[in-house]
């Protein structure tokens, strides 16, 4: 008898040792990298926008510069909140607060 109440014992507290550290991986705060994923996600569908809103309203378009505010926000967001912007077209992180240098250059190209 006093062996089956120590299993018992036993296997409740691990049951109850795995419950709660289950629990505290799904409730714990999010990794770091879950933010910079979420910047690089809205800065690329920004970016996206702004080449489907060239593609069919033109370059100068209302609604091209509806999408080129839209994308300047999201950079925005993202250096507001870690000090980086992505790149959508080079495919990389910057550290310094330069798209509106790496925006010229882009419109010089349609030109």
């Amino acid at each position: 008898m006093r062996h089956r109440l120590s299993n018992s014992l036993f296997g409740k507290t691990a049951l109850a040792a795995a419950a709660l550290a289950g629990f505290l991986m799904f409730t714990g705060v999010p990794p770091l990298r879950a933010d910079h994923d979420d910047c690089q996600r809205r800065v690329a569908r920004a970016d996206h926008r702004l080449h489907e809103a060239i593609e069919h309203h033109g370059y100068r378009s209302e609604q091209a510069e509806r999408r080129r505010h839209e994308l300047h926000e999201a950079r925005e967001h993202c250096w507001n909140a870690r000090h980086r912007w992505w790149d959508e077209d080079e495919r990389r992180w910057h550290e310094e607060r330069d798209w509106d240098d790496h925006d010229h250059e882009h419109d010089r190209d349609h030109h």
